[in-house]
């Protein structure tokens, strides 16, 4: 049939794939950073969006995209673009979850009401990180900025509206409008007054096109998809579906899984998005994963996770009565925003480094499993968990998983998940406008390589560890999610 492009443009990077249309096989693949010098300390808040395009040209030259029909972009979530009325950016992108906008977020939960609704209006309580809290702390921090906003983009609005020369129709898809905080995954509708009441006046908003639809054609001929966030594209390029969920393990963790509807959630606990394929994708998100087992190995004297793994399978499922309850820095899941971790069940015959050490993968995954029942509990059926992330290749890690979620684990082998949704998008929306494709069906590509993990005999013993992390966490913050 083709081929298609599909782009993933990171906070840091541009990454291209080039992909067959029928398979999914990824043909060639370019990539470029972006040409950004953060400042001392990481990453910074405000970028100019040309950067993006910048890396996007570097990362297609040698002939990449040569033979492409269409093209889907993927970008990082919640960077904001305040355009003039004339297109033209009002100042720096904000991306990331800016710090300074958390006094912010704080200002809009309270002008609404409460953090109930918020999650009633847009199926999420504002945090640092969304587009309705930077346009609050434009106005309060930069009112003539805020005043000349007359429209708002995304990063992956902004690139497909330069893809397609600027033309006058701006769109976007329903997985970034469900990130920004006014617009509402459950009604499919925007809140303007959800705007004007962060940036104290209106402001056009892109229109929010079907995960099937193309946003435009480039004057070459190129076809353009919707595009979507980092998030939604991840998950159409690893095809997860009914039935399951993602565990990503990250310095702090989430679990997300498909849902065939918005959920709207009064504890704040559920952020409800919408993913790329018209169904819904909820997520619960940690506030400690891998910093808890990085903290442990540095109080164990360890180089680095993988000797802690190794330490870990030294013990034995239930670390002889060690349990960690991870909350280092606090925690969003349950909502304990001031506690601090908690090590019990220390014995003589327990105070070994390698039962410290299970308690730490032990306790970083049970506090994702309470994060994976958040969403059972309100009727999300998990049959099978994709585990992503650098730690998830460790055997400490592939050994417990299954016993403590008590589903099948999947561990994909890595590739550019991202981009590679963004090409299924791209593939999906060409054969559609073609007639070969159902607007309702995506297209069926081969799925991830990867490694399956059964609980198996463990799965008893899995559920113990849960039972005993359960009731420490009961006796220490009772109630906390409830």
């Amino acid at each position: 049939m083709g081929i298609v492009a599909g782009l993933d443009s990171s906070p840091d990077f541009t990454r291209i794939v080039v992909c067959d249309t029928d398979t999914g096989a990824v043909l060639r693949q370019g990539y470029a950073p972006h040409p950004v010098d953060p400042p001392e300390g990481g990453r910074p808040s405000d970028i100019d969006p040309q950067a993006w395009l910048l890396s996007l040209g570097e990362a297609a030259g040698g002939g990449l995209l040569e033979g492409v029909q269409a093209i889907g972009v993927s970008a990082q979530q919640h960077a904001l673009i305040p355009l003039d009325a004339h297109g033209n950016t009002v100042r720096p992108a904000l991306v990331g979850g800016d710090r300074r906008a958390q006094v912010a977020a704080a200002d809009l939960v309270d002008a609404l009401g409460s953090r109930e609704a918020w999650a009633h209006a847009v199926g999420c309580v504002p945090g640092a990180a969304q587009p309705v809290t930077k346009l609050r702390w434009l106005a309060k921090n930069e009112p003539e900025n805020a005043r000349r906003t007359a429209a708002l983009l995304q990063a992956h609005d902004w690139l497909v509206w330069q893809l397609l020369g600027r033309p006058a129709r701006r769109t976007t898809d329903r997985g970034g409008a469900s990130g920004t905080g006014y617009w509402s995954a459950t009604t499919g509708v925007y809140r303007p007054d959800l705007v004007e009441l962060a940036l104290g006046h209106q402001a056009m908003l892109p229109e929010v096109i079907g995960p099937s639809e193309a946003a435009g054609t480039t004057p070459e001929g190129l076809l353009i998809s919707a595009g979507t966030g980092e998030t939604m594209a991840a998950a159409f390029g690893l095809g997860i579906g009914l039935g399951d969920a993602v565990v990503s393990l990250g310095a702090s963790g989430s679990v997300m899984a498909v849902h065939p509807e918005a959920l709207a959630d009064q504890s704040g606990m559920i952020t409800s998005l919408a993913d790329a394929t018209g169904m819904h994708l909820p997520v619960v998100t940690t506030q400690n994963a891998v910093r808890t087992l990085r903290g442990t190995a540095e109080l164990l004297g360890l180089p680095d996770l993988e000797s802690l793994s190794e330490l870990a399978m030294k013990s034995t499922p239930g670390a002889h009565g060690l349990v960690l309850l991870p909350y280092l820095e606090g925690e969003r899941t349950p909502n304990l925003p001031h506690a601090a971790g908690t090590l019990t069940g220390l014995r003589r015959e327990s105070m070994k480094p390698e039962h410290l050490a299970r308690a730490a993968f032990e306790g970083m995954l049970c506090g994702l499993a309470d994060a994976l029942d958040v969403l059972r509990g309100r009727g999300v059926e998990v049959r099978r968990i994709f585990l992503l992330g650098p730690a998830a290749e460790l055997p400490a890690v592939q050994a417990a998983a299954p016993s403590l979620f008590g589903a099948q684990v999947v561990v994909p082998q890595p590739a550019d998940y991202t981009a590679i949704g963004a090409a299924r998008q791209a593939a999906w929306a060409l054969g559609v406008s073609g007639g070969t494709l159902d607007p309702r069906t995506p297209p069926a590509w081969q799925g991830a390589a990867a490694q399956v993990l059964e609980p198996g005999e463990e799965l008893a013993a899995g559920q113990a560890v849960r039972q005993q992390f359960t009731t420490v966490r009961e006796q220490t913050h009772p109630g906390a999610f409830h």
